[in-house]
């Protein structure tokens, strides 16, 4: 379960729901420093039971660097609902970061794409379906397709769970007792106000998603991997065998595991703007 980190939002940070052509979206976008010299865009996506509130440590640095980047809700997560019918599927949210992308930057310049893992299944997917919009994609924390071993069942039994007993109930079994009190209102609030069906179809699509290495090769685009030093979703050797695949090396963040945009900012925000600028 996606964690929250303790610098929460800040004045720099401007949370606005945001109409796209594929409905409306919750953001939380950096505000940029009057600068000179604009770095450009980027869209950041979250992962499983994550939002836009995942980044809210990283924004305020890559505005402070010159870079207008926001985050936001994938359909069914959080603030961002998903009504009877929507297409919860990996094609269905890649075509929601088009949209979303276009909608906050427009179409005449290319943007830069993060996906945090369960978000760079569904950012990988629109580097390939829409490679004509995107000035780069980096894989952070993510793999080349569904997750493996005991982490795959673990998701197809969490897909069960929510269907059969609801999210309060999986939310109470799976919750750290060790979490400060703030940070878990916020964790509960998250997780039960997110669409149940947008949930188990991201469960499902952790542990099937097939494994796109061959096709994000083939873009005409960078693709960088990066994960935290101690990240424990995707095994390393899989982030080594994708970054090899696209002929690069995974960038690892000190200091942090699975969340390194909340438990290593900085360096994470550095590690974004060499490959933004390379």
């Amino acid at each position: 379960m996606s964690r929250f980190g303790p610098a929460g939002r800040s004045d720099e940070l401007r949370r606005e729901d945001v109409q796209t052509s594929r409905g409306t979206f919750a953001t939380l976008a950096g505000l940029p420093h009057d600068t000179s010299l604009p770095r450009g865009s980027a869209l950041l996506v979250p992962g499983y039971t994550g939002s836009k509130e995942d980044f809210a440590n990283l924004l305020p640095l890559l505005a402070e660097s010159g870079w207008s980047a926001a985050a936001y809700d994938q359909r069914g997560q959080f603030e961002t609902p998903a009504q009877a019918g929507d297409d919860l599927s990996i094609q269905g949210w890649a075509a929601d970061a088009v949209a979303v992308a276009g909608a906050l930057f427009g179409t005449a310049e290319r943007v830069h794409l993060v996906g945090h893992s369960f978000g760079g299944l569904v950012a990988a997917a629109a580097a390939i379906d829409f490679a004509e919009r995107w000035a780069s994609l980096t894989l952070l924390c993510s793999g080349p397709g569904a997750i493996e071993g005991p982490r795959q069942l673990e998701r197809l039994a969490m897909a069960e769970a929510i269907e059969s007993d609801g999210l309060e109930a999986v939310y109470r079994r799976q919750a750290d007792p060790q979490t400060p009190s703030q940070d878990e209102q916020f964790l509960h609030r998250r997780f039960v106000s997110s669409s149940p069906q947008s949930l188990i179809a991201m469960c499902h699509a952790l542990a099937e998603t097939p494994d796109r290495s061959a096709a994000l090769a083939a873009l005409d685009l960078q693709v960088a991997v990066v994960r935290g030093e101690a990240d424990d979703a995707w095994p390393h050797e899989v982030q080594e065998a994708l970054a090899s695949s696209v002929g690069t090396r995974v960038v690892v963040i000190p200091d942090s595991a699975h969340s390194p945009a909340l438990e290593n900012p900085t360096e994470t925000r550095d590690a974004l703007a060499r490959i933004w600028l390379g």
